[in-house]
């Protein structure tokens, strides 16, 4: 996904972050006043505003806002969504892809808005089981379809970078409701996103 500016970014938050950040750098042990670091404070306060510019979203008003009468009743599956959040433990990234499918019980919403969904959950604090269960339950909860599934994958940097050190490793995480609780019709789901899982 390419990198969108955010329209604005709160003043009063911006400063307070710029000053924290700029005596992170000093407790580190850098010269938070060098060249190279000069402006790094108020990089960071705005990308860290990005990151999680999901707090200020509500995925539950994405869906309506195209949300369609349909006399459909078959599988819908949105794959390969690319997410990018932050682990709430250690505010290192983790990234990866959801696969978000559910069964219309007389509303679709625009393909779209299931990407902007994952957005809004991944752009916050996060852990990826709480965020699994969370797109699901906002597709359940507007849509009312006859069930959902998602499955998210992701490599964790806080894994790779510190701690146990598995670089290689992956986590997959999974939620499933209404029709999807029923083996043949997960099974469908996972084989039809399964090739796209390594």
């Amino acid at each position: 996904m390419a990198y969108k500016k955010l329209e604005s970014y709160d003043k009063d938050i911006t400063d307070g972050l710029i000053k924290n950040y700029k005596e992170n750098i000093k407790l580190l042990g850098e010269d938070a006043d060098r060249e190279g670091l000069l402006k790094t404070p108020e990089r960071i306060a705005k990308a860290m505003q990005y990151i999680t510019q999901g707090y200020g979203q509500d995925a539950r008003a994405i869906l309506e806002s195209a949300k369609f009468h349909e006399d459909v009743s078959e599988m819908i599956i949105v794959k390969d969504i690319e997410l990018y959040s932050m682990c709430e433990h250690h505010m290192l990234p983790f990234y990866g892809k959801a696969h978000v499918a559910y069964i219309p019980n007389g509303y679709i919403t625009g393909l779209s808005k299931i990407a902007r969904v994952v957005d809004v959950y991944a752009r916050r604090l996060q852990v990826q089981e709480r965020l699994t269960h969370q797109i699901m339950d906002a597709i359940k909860d507007t849509l009312n379809p006859l069930g959902v599934a998602v499955v998210v994958e992701a490599s964790h940097l806080c894994m790779m970078m510190r701690g146990v050190g598995k670089q290689n490793s992956a986590t997959t995480t999974s939620a499933f409701c209404g029709e999807f609780e029923k083996h043949q019709t997960r099974s469908e789901f996972m084989k039809l996103v399964t090739g796209k899982l390594h």
